[in-house]
């Protein structure tokens, strides 16, 4: 098999001293995505009136692009969700970066596992500098790509697009992918402004270079750039890392879930409008989902789930012993975790160890 190109830059690692500490923090790590649903569920209704905005909605046919060769579906009514943040830097996303980063990666991954019943959700995060087998995927002219062997999992997005990454998670956790759906910074950015910020309390001040974030300690009101920097912010955060941003990104979702809980959006259709737009114009979903009809009726469907009941999981990872800057699945931990989710079973305490911390 080949060896897909890695990026030299160090995001998994930047340990330095802190290698050797260990800190008794949860390992569950947030991707903002997830809220998009939630935001549906919450406009519910209203949604018919504004089918003018399908057009906004991008799709992949997941079924032509992926065939057959795909794990077997749940035999529950249970539901997997994979949520992508694509991480940009042209366009209107080059503005929420100092960094000079060209192309396009997936900055964030989450599976959301919604177990049979409706009532409660399990999120399980993907560290971005996970190394994985890649299995064979076609490239963005069409052509096909041999498999490879420790490719960093967000190179996948970058070199492969949205069904290659379906394929890959597919194939890792012999999950079937129900549903797809991708998100951009830039749209992101309109989501929060488009609810008028969120507040949260930040725990030590942060001044990062890197993005111009600077934050005092204490409760903060949020913008939408401001929010984006917060939950992507890796220096001095932590050891540095991507591992190190688990805090602020599970942080700042909850604040956002309890603003959209807050805001009336049934009584503002104008506000409901404007939050509509502002996620449609940045979504990309599987062709099943791409109307907001579909949306909305999925959304509905999960009107039960509770995000006080939504657990969130990391995937259990080592540092790498060849190049202690990317991460590795820890078994049998990951195993474990993803073997609960295909049965829709309670996920062991083991499950949900992670050696690597980002501490």
């Amino acid at each position: 098999m080949s060896h897909d190109v890695m990026e030299p830059e160090s995001r998994a690692g930047r340990r330095g001293a802190g290698k050797g500490r260990v800190r008794k923090r949860r390992t569950g790590r947030i991707v903002l995505l997830t809220l998009l649903v939630l935001l549906l569920a919450a406009g519910g209704g209203l949604y018919w009136m504004y089918s003018s905005l399908d057009s906004n909605i991008k799709a992949v046919d997941l079924d032509k692009e992926l065939g057959t060769d795909r794990p077997e579906k749940l035999p529950t009514s249970g539901q997997n969700l994979l949520v992508l943040g694509s991480d940009s830097r042209a366009g209107d996303n080059a503005a929420l970066d100092k960094a000079s980063v060209s192309g396009a990666r997936s900055d964030t991954a989450l599976v959301v596992h919604i177990p049979e019943g409706r009532s409660k959700a399990v999120a399980v995060s993907i560290p971005r500098d996970t190394l994985i087998t890649r299995p064979e995927c076609k490239r963005r002219d069409g052509s096909q790509a041999p498999g490879a062997n420790r490719v960093m999992f967000n190179s996948v997005y970058a070199q492969y697009g949205p069904s290659c990454v379906v394929k890959t998670v597919e194939k890792m956790s012999g999950v079937r992918l129900d549903h797809y759906m991708e998100i951009d910074f830039a749209g992101f950015k309109g989501l929060v402004d488009a609810i008028g910020g969120v507040t949260i309390d930040i725990d030590k001040p942060i001044n990062d270079k890197h993005s111009g974030l600077e934050l005092a300690a204490g409760p903060q009101r949020l913008d939408g750039t401001q929010s984006l920097a917060f939950a992507r912010t890796r220096y001095g955060v932590g050891d540095g890392s991507d591992l190190g941003r688990i805090g602020n990104q599970q942080k700042f979702l909850t604040a956002l879930l309890t603003e959209v809980k807050k805001q009336d959006l049934l009584g503002s259709p104008a506000k409901t409008y404007k939050i509509a737009n502002s996620a449609t114009e940045a979504l990309t979903t599987d062709a099943e989902l791409a109307s907001l009809t579909s949306l909305s009726d999925y959304a509905r469907s999960l009107n039960g789930v509770d995000p006080a009941n939504m657990e969130t999981i990391m995937l259990p990872v080592a540092y790498d012993k060849v190049d202690p800057n990317r991460v590795v699945a820890h078994e049998p931990n990951a195993s474990q975790l993803w073997k609960a989710i295909r049965e829709d079973a309670d996920i062991p305490a083991s499950a949900k160890k992670s050696p690597a911390t980002g501490g």
